[in-house]
């Protein structure tokens, strides 16, 4: 029997993504005395990340100037906020983000949790013309960004033919990707721009957009995703700690519950 190699590697990504989509009801807050709440705002009034509350007592860390923790910071929020899936359809449980980022998610089912992190680092090097660093690498094979634009027809719309080459990617490359391609830290050095990543089927991965501390040296933190079916990318809230929300607080546990999966407190990396 003659097998597409590409379309079994959807597949497979399809059947890790579902479980991660059993994964979100048992994780999903619905545990204990976890309250979630009734539904998300409708219209949020922050207009980027940056501009999310934080609790009493806390202020964001600096970041460099040009850095990609602060291009995330600073990624702008839709108005709407509604998560959508690829096809246009609503997702149904709209409980359990807290924003919505202003970025496409295009029309087929590709853009899930791992391509949803790909997708960022990725325009953010397309944001500075460093098309030769947009690079992903699935086993021996390279996917690099600045190679495939030499090759491509002259043309004034560069980001659709950058579109074109991550589709690629994501058909390509998922949790392993990232995982090969970033390596562990601390959660007490932890910065906007690293990523809980659980490499395998089922697998997921998340990433930090923006951290605060206080006088007191505690560290808190944004969590943003894609998820499966391909949807909009979306900040999460807490669902252990509804006062807290949407903002995680670095803690002694062993486990971050979110939710759309439990990760380990040493599942935390950042990029090469």
């Amino acid at each position: 029997m003659k097998f597409d190699t590409g379309a079994l590697i959807v597949v497979l990504g399809v059947t890790a993504c579902l479980t991660i989509g059993f994964a979100r009801v048992a994780h999903g807050g619905y545990h204990g005395n976890t309250r979630i709440p009734a539904a998300a705002h409708k219209h949020i009034s922050p207009r980027t990340v940056g501009q999310i509350p934080l609790p009493q007592g806390f202020t964001r860390t600096s970041l460099p100037q040009g850095s990609y923790g602060g291009w995330l910071r600073n990624f702008p929020l839709r108005r709407d906020n509604t998560v959508y899936l690829y096809n246009g359809q609503p997702i149904e449980d709209q409980r359990l983000h807290y924003a919505v980022l202003d970025i496409s998610t295009g029309t087929k089912d590709l853009q899930q949790c791992a391509d949803a992190i790909m997708r960022l680092r990725a325009e953010y090097y397309f944001s500075r013309g460093a098309y030769g660093k947009i690079e992903f690498i699935d086993g021996k094979t390279k996917y690099n960004f600045g190679k495939y634009l030499s090759s491509m027809v002259p043309t004034s719309d560069r980001h659709t033919i950058f579109m074109g080459f991550m589709e690629n990617v994501f058909i390509n490359c998922g949790t392993y990707t990232v995982d090969a391609m970033s390596n562990p830290i601390l959660l007490s050095t932890m910065q906007p721009g690293d990523m809980f990543v659980k490499a395998g089927s089922p697998g997921h991965a998340m990433v930090v957009v923006d951290v605060a501390t206080n006088a007191e040296g505690k560290k808190i933190y944004l969590l943003a995703q894609g998820f499966m079916p391909a949807q909009d990318m979306h900040i999460v809230i807490n669902p252990m700690n509804p006062t807290l929300s949407p903002w995680y607080e670095i803690t002694n546990e062993a486990q971050i519950t979110t939710p759309g999966w439990v990760f380990g407190s040493k599942q935390l990396k950042r990029w090469d």
